[in-house]
């Protein structure tokens, strides 16, 4: 019996593999955080969000995956020259995220070169208005000025920069030997100027201490002095209360005893004859001291006549 070729079965195995063509290229599952942007017949038609999605056959075609993450592109030591003309090189990393698919695809030709191209000559008009120890010291400013001009200069793309970052500075060998000469001449300056500081922090602490100490010396003596002085004038006061008191009652025990002016007047002249004993001694007798004089003369006159009445009277023998 002859062998028959089954044609339908060719058709039906035909018929399956064109359906599975068709399905890989015109039923498109989008990822997330991924952008599809879709052409119809070279035109743009639309940009696909995450999901699944179904293009007509031949009319439709993918024109680029875009990915929407952030990314971070490190370029190659860019060679630059600073405000004193010293060549250098710089490595740069730049950090930025497509917000528009559509203007990254549409609006220029090779995003990724673009940027490239404009970050170099960004940084090149920054580094050459700066020297090169304000590019070295500066970095953080630098950073920011670049990231600045680069992301206003791509937002026509639909690019978004982050941040800028220089990761290094690479100045000649020469630069650098000169650099850390200088570096070391600043040390040992700022060493010697820290000495002669602290000497003289040490000095001025050591004069404050001594006049802080002079100062507690002479209140010290200034409290001895008035405490001195204190107890001295209070040893006065007493030995003059003492007097008063004494005096008071001296005077009092003459008043009391009846004493006349005759022994006042007395009292008074053994006084001045105490007082006047001493050479250098000037004794003043007041005014009043006339009445105390008439009184002595009385009693002078007194003793006269007691010293008459008591000497019998010699009696002489009249011619023999």
């Amino acid at each position: 019996m002859p062998l028959t070729f089954n044609w339908s079965i060719v058709w039906w195995v035909v018929g399956i593999v064109v359906v599975l063509i068709f399905a890989l290229r015109y039923i498109i599952i989008v990822r997330q955080s991924t952008a599809v942007i879709i052409e119809r017949l070279g035109k743009f038609s639309r940009d696909l969000k995450p999901g699944l999605h179904f293009l007509i056959p031949i009319l439709d075609s993918v024109r680029a995956v875009v990915d929407l993450r952030e990314q971070a592109w490190d370029y190659p030591p860019q060679a630059v020259i600073t405000k004193d003309n010293v060549p250098t090189s710089i490595d740069i990393v730049l950090y930025y995220y497509l917000t528009d698919p559509v203007k990254s695809v549409y609006e220029v030709r090779n995003l990724n070169e673009a940027i490239l191209k404009l970050t170099m000559t960004s940084i090149r008009n920054i580094s050459g208005s700066l020297n090169l120890d304000e590019l070295l010291v500066s970095r953080e400013n630098v950073n920011n000025e670049l990231t600045q001009i680069v992301d206003v200069a791509t937002d026509p793309w639909g690019v978004k920069v982050t941040r800028a970052e220089i990761k290094a500075v690479n100045p000649p060998a020469e630069i650098l030997e000169a650099m850390t000469r200088q570096m070391k001449a600043e040390r040992s300056k700022r060493a010697v100027i820290l000495e002669a500081e602290g000497f003289k922090e040490a000095e001025i602490n050591k004069a404050e201490g001594e006049k802080q100490a002079a100062i507690l010396r002479a209140e010290g003596d200034r409290q001895q002095r008035i405490l001195s002085a204190e107890g001295e004038g209070q040893a006065l006061i007493t030995v003059a209360n003492a007097r008063k008191q004494a005096t008071i009652a001296y005077f009092q025990g003459i008043h009391e005893g009846g004493a006349s002016q005759d022994v006042l007047a007395l009292k008074y002249m053994e006084t001045l004859e105490a007082i006047s004993a001493n050479p250098s001694n000037k004794v003043f007798l007041p005014y009043e001291s006339s009445a105390l004089m008439g009184s002595l003369g009385t009693i002078k006159e007194l003793f006269k006549d007691a010293s008459s009445e008591a000497t019998p009277p010699v009696r002489t023998a009249k011619g023999k």
